[in-house]
């Protein structure tokens, strides 16, 4: 019997990628880097893996359910990072721990997630982001918003929408409501899940006043510009939310000083992760994908896991997803050619080597051609390699 032949595959949930969409990947990354330098970031870049203890200890909620886990040589247990915020956190205390307070930092990574099968899903992904540690206050959540546009657009988008929320505001209503924790998490869930027929169900269970049952069934549908907030704060008594609603009022104004207001409208329904998120929260989304393609907020408590407080916002923006919004719409990123392709005759090939080497030495990408050619060999080839011009020595 046969040896059954190997064919390779590559994981699930990974992909190759090839070298026009790797070159449209790597200038949408290259904007994006320019830009966040241009407003003051630095890049830093941390391990693939950490240990697992690490990524628990900074979001404990979350690291259980999707990182990729493994086993050292000594049996301590490391993981993939899911993320790029904990392990910036973690570098910003303990490495950090002497510089001057605000930290702007950004990052071009991979994470890790195990997903399930879907468009714009991946185990292995790609993100942009930044981080604004020690700052709190509106100042410090207006610039991420801002910034997460100005990114958006720097990525070559052109329509987009970013939706602002706060997570105090639900925090606030449910505490009116005085719901017990198990009831709580369930709201939560269905509203992460946008499932209204589950989350009436649920408050129709409940022995809450009718006013408070109404707008937690509408928090899904409340999103508007910002005469919406004026309308909902009318609606709520608590004082937790009421301070949620004017915290946004009071970003917006500032977003409005940076001049990009026109992208922006708010959701209070968004709830993202809510124990990990403590105030503004925000989504961006674009025609023609079902999901967002930029997110983040405020932080303030992850820090004190690595034994220093200090709060924290910021975003991370998805490289694929954006790749994927451009080609949807007809943005794609083109591949810029190669500017020469030097071809040579039999007995040229020392000069060529000779020319291909001033060329690059003038900064001029240039591929010289690896084996004797005629001057129609050489042109047929400068054509099918996408090169803008031909030079051949004869």
């Amino acid at each position: 019997m046969a040896k059954q032949e190997y064919i390779p595959q590559v994981p699930y949930g990974t992909k190759d990628i090839l070298p026009q969409d790797a070159a449209r990947k790597r200038r949408v990354e290259n904007e994006l880097a320019r830009l966040f330098l241009a407003w003051g970031y630095q890049e830093v870049v941390t391990p693939t893996f950490e240990y697992h203890e690490t990524l628990k200890a900074g979001a404990p909620e979350e690291s259980d359910d999707s990182s990729f886990r493994f086993f050292d040589r000594n049996g301590r247990m490391l993981a993939l990072r899911p993320d790029m915020t904990t392990p910036i956190a973690r570098v910003a205390v303990m490495r950090m721990k002497d510089d001057p307070l605000p930290f702007r930092l950004f990052y071009l990574a991979n994470v890790f997630r195990q997903e399930e099968s879907q468009a714009g899903r991946q185990c292995e992904f790609y993100q942009a982001g930044v981080e604004l540690l020690g700052a709190g206050g509106i100042a410090a959540d207006a610039e991420v918003v801002a910034l997460a546009v100005e990114a958006l657009m720097a990525a070559g988008l052109t329509e987009f929408q970013v939706c602002l929320g706060q997570v105090d505001f639900i925090g606030g209503i449910m505490t009116e409501a005085g719901l017990d924790a198990q009831t709580g998490q369930a709201v939560k869930r269905l509203l992460l899940e946008r499932n209204l027929v589950g989350l009436a169900e649920l408050l129709d269970e409940c022995r809450i006043d009718d006013d408070i049952k109404q707008l937690l069934q509408q928090l899904p549908m409340l999103h508007g510009k910002l005469e919406l907030l004026q309308q909902v704060r009318e609606r709520v008594k608590n004082p937790i939310s009421q301070a949620a609603i004017d915290n946004l009022a009071d970003i917006y104004g500032l977003l409005q000083s940076y001049g990009i207001d026109r992208y922006v409208t708010f959701d209070l329904g968004i709830i993202r992760d809510f124990e990990y998120y403590t105030g503004m929260v925000f989504e961006a989304y674009t025609s023609g994908l079902g999901y967002p393609i930029c997110g983040g907020g405020r932080y303030d408590r992850m820090a004190g896991s690595f034994g220093r407080e200090q709060p924290a916002t910021g975003f991370a923006l998805g490289i694929e997803r954006v790749l994927m919004a451009l080609e949807r719409q007809g943005l794609a990123v083109e591949s810029v050619p190669q500017n020469i392709y030097v071809g040579w005759a039999p007995g040229k090939l020392t000069a060529a080597i000779a020319e291909v080497r001033r060329l690059r030495a003038k900064g001029t990408q240039s591929e010289l051609a690896l084996q004797a050619q005629s001057r129609l060999e050489a042109e047929t080839e400068c054509k099918r390699r996408n090169c803008k011009e031909l030079l051949y020595l004869d």
